[in-house]
């Protein structure tokens, strides 16, 4: 190469980054995997259009991301009105005060510069202060741009779910599962709406408690269908159905879709944050089937109950694939941090062996490992193991990480109810 065209290599080069600066990298955190504090009310989240029908003010909206660069990062909205609105606009302790003109169409409306010193989780909050319309504004995205925005992560997609998390309990090779008993714990203000805390999951079903509604919680049992069948249930063949035997008193049985198919019930039971509740699967299998009954331990009654027992077709063998799991059913308030004490886990063999599972290995599902969601976590504390997730705060934990809690030494003692 001669110096003349070295000259113009090095020149081209030098041209290409400085274009490569002056574009400054870009993020738009969509509208329709915003929040709303406290609640989602006067507000709508919707799939196609984000932030809409948004009349109230006392609430936030809220965009949250987490930058791995430090820099300028600038903040505009892309947004529209049915009238001249004012939004304020807050983000790294910066506030600003916006003009939402009325406009048919989104249009691009710079808000405001901050400078981000570390790396961290950053919330971009918008309340409405004044509408002379029905609405304070649409808001179809958060523009980020600058170089904060580099390797920038979001969720980008309408799943407002927190990632859920697991503890899987290896057992002992050659040993028959023929009882799973487990105890979970829950501290106050967990609790969070939208919540299945788990504490008895095998290959084919799962057992633990559940927060739906402000007035409501439950003990969940489900055993799954065979076949496969995803969503529908009446599409499942009969001899590939779950059977129900039995059930507890005041509990509801049914068939289930839309995660798989199978058998569900449900007891509505006041569980309360901050005390400990006990959980007994057992498994008989006969042929190719297998007979699961759950048991719940009431302490007001000091009595075990029957949940319910499930006759699972093409299954034929006792239970593997120990867990238990902590899951955000609700999209509302993903963003809310959730937390949970898993511990005490026995296994009884078919020949009477009582073995403490003193170990857990770490999961996660397909939210964490898309990187959708890095705000996930557990381990082992106060003779417990933990899970937790959600409140856009670092995880603690990634897939495959071991745990181990200290030995009580001491198995259950579990006396069942006669029928």
């Amino acid at each position: 190469m001669n110096k003349k065209t070295l000259l113009s290599a090095m020149l081209a080069l030098c041209l290409a980054a400085d274009h490569t600066f002056a574009q400054a990298p870009a993020a738009e955190l969509p509208g329709f995997a915003a929040y709303a504090d406290p609640v989602e009310e006067g507000v709508d989240i919707n799939y196609n259009n984000g932030v809409i029908h948004w009349t109230g003010n006392s609430n936030t909206i809220n965009f949250y991301f987490h930058a791995a660069t430090t820099g300028p990062l600038k903040v505009a909205l892309l947004a529209k009105a049915d009238a001249s609105s004012k939004v304020s606009v807050s983000v790294n302790g910066v506030e600003k005060t916006v003009s939402i003109p009325n406009n048919n169409d989104y249009i691009n409306i710079p808000v405001l510069q901050t400078n981000i010193k570390k790396p961290g989780f950053y919330c971009v909050s918008l309340k409405g202060v004044e509408k002379t319309g029905s609405v304070y504004a649409d808001v179809k995205a958060v523009s980020l741009t600058g170089a904060a925005t580099k390797d920038i992560q979001f969720n980008a997609k309408p799943w407002r779910r927190a990632a859920s998390v697991h503890l899987n309990y290896p057992v002992p090779e050659g040993k028959n599962v023929e009882w799973f008993y487990g105890e979970i714990k829950v501290p106050e203000g967990e609790d969070k709406l939208g919540t299945y805390f788990m504490s008895c999951g095998f290959h084919r079903g799962y057992f633990g408690m559940q927060v739906n509604s402000p007035t409501e919680r439950r003990i969940i049992f489900s055993v799954w269908d065979a076949g496969g069948e995803p969503e529908e249930r009446s599409k499942v063949k009969y001899e590939d159905q779950v059977v129900m035997l039995a059930k507890g008193d005041s509990v509801d049985a049914s068939g289930f879709g839309g995660e798989g198919t199978g058998g569900h019930s449900h007891w509505v039971y006041n569980w309360k944050a901050g005390e400990s509740y006990r959980f007994l699967m057992h498994s008989v299998p006969t042929g190719n089937t297998t007979t699961y009954t759950a048991y719940f331990y009431v302490p007001e009654h000091k009595e075990w109950k029957l949940i319910a027992s499930f006759r699972a077709p093409k299954d034929g063998k006792y239970m593997g694939h120990l867990y238990s799991f902590l899951e955000n059913f609700s999209f509302e308030n993903g963003h809310l941090g959730r937390k949970g004490y898993f511990g005490n886990h026995w296994i009884k063999t078919n020949t009477g062996e009582w073995i403490e599972l003193t170990k857990a290995k770490f999961s996660n599902d397909a939210t964490a490992r898309a990187k959708d969601r890095l705000d996930y976590g557990g381990g082992s504390e106060n003779g417990w193991f933990y899970l937790w997730n959600s409140g856009f705060k670092p995880a603690n934990a990634q897939y495959g990480d071991q745990f181990e809690r200290p030995a009580t030494g001491t198995p259950p003692t579990i006396v069942l109810p006669q029928f």
